[in-house]
């Protein structure tokens, strides 16, 4: 081996040498972020197995554990949970169903069809997204009340406001579907298939990540929504999504806190459950939709 080898393979190691050290540095403060962002979750999973008081305490960890809190939720005489719950899967699912539909229709017809008004149409959902939509909430509030779509009656007023903007949301899913080679729509329409087709026996399944990406987008936006659905249902408990019902026990008066502190722990478990074991299962569809869909605006 000459000197010039030598050089070069000394080079290599500390170039290898110098990678692992970042990347270990790098996955230490990783682990670190991760650790500090568990802990709250960490704190109200081991509260809401605490069984001898129901009060806020000053400790984390139980002196007695049970399944009180939980069986609390689940029985209708003393809580109102599985109606709230409800109440949050129905919109969720409707929302999740009817917006799919609509984001991919609106994306597909805007990443495939050229008519006159297509790129003002864009721009102009483009502007109107840049707007809060707290600017909106009195208007919506005050027609939802006109139609009689709030407080008790909240559910379908929640629904028809989470479906009504779907369309803006195109973004994303146009992005994906500019990725998709237009010859595969062309060989299909001359072989007879109408756009419908196309997009149903074409397009989607070739786009099941971006599809998972959008059902659970859709799904998520009204499962952990809280100052909308509280300003829709005021008070009235029937009305209430589960976020602005645990809320009310924690938020309303100090007797109510000493009351159900280790219930809205108990409460929040079981609301985060579900949406992170499907999330955990579809991550790589979630990812790659993201990905795939900003390569093209």
């Amino acid at each position: 081996m000459n000197a010039t080898d030598s050089s070069v393979m000394k080079q290599h190691m500390g170039l290898e040498k110098q990678r692992r050290i970042s990347n270990n540095v790098i996955h230490t403060v990783l682990i670190i972020i991760s650790i500090v962002w568990l802990i709250p979750f960490v704190c109200i999973l081991l509260q809401s197995f605490r069984v001898e008081n129901t009060m806020e305490v000053g400790y984390v960890i139980p002196h007695k554990w049970g399944f009180d809190n939980y069986i609390y939720l689940f029985d209708t005489n003393k809580s109102q949970f599985l109606r709230w719950y409800l109440n949050t899967l129905i919109i969720a699912l409707f929302v999740a169903v009817f917006q799919t539909l609509i984001v991919l229709c609106m994306s597909y017809t805007l990443s495939r069809f050229r008519f006159k008004m297509r790129t003002p149409l864009m721009k102009m959902m483009l502007v109107l997204g840049l707007f809060p939509g707290m600017l909106t909430m009195i208007i919506l509030y005050t027609v939802l009340r006109d139609l009689g779509l709030t407080g008790e009656h909240s559910v379908p007023g929640l629904i028809l406001v989470y479906i009504a903007s779907s369309g803006m949301g195109y973004y994303v899913s146009k992005g994906f579907f500019d990725t998709i080679s237009r010859s595969l729509d062309e060989s299909a329409r001359i072989d007879g298939a109408n756009r419908f087709k196309v997009l149903y026996k074409i397009i989607l399944p070739l786009s099941k990540p971006i599809v998972i990406y959008t059902v659970l987008t859709a799904f998520m936006a009204p499962w952990g929504d809280y100052i909308f659905a509280s300003y829709i249902a005021h008070s009235v408990t029937v009305g209430k999504n589960v976020a602005v019902g645990l809320s009310s026990w924690i938020n309303d008066t100090d007797k109510l806190r000493a009351a159900h502190y280790t219930h809205f722990c108990a409460g929040g478990v079981l609301v985060a459950l579900p949406v992170a074991i499907i999330f955990m299962c579809l991550q790589r569809y979630y990812v790659e939709g993201v990905t795939s869909g900003a390569v093209k605006g």
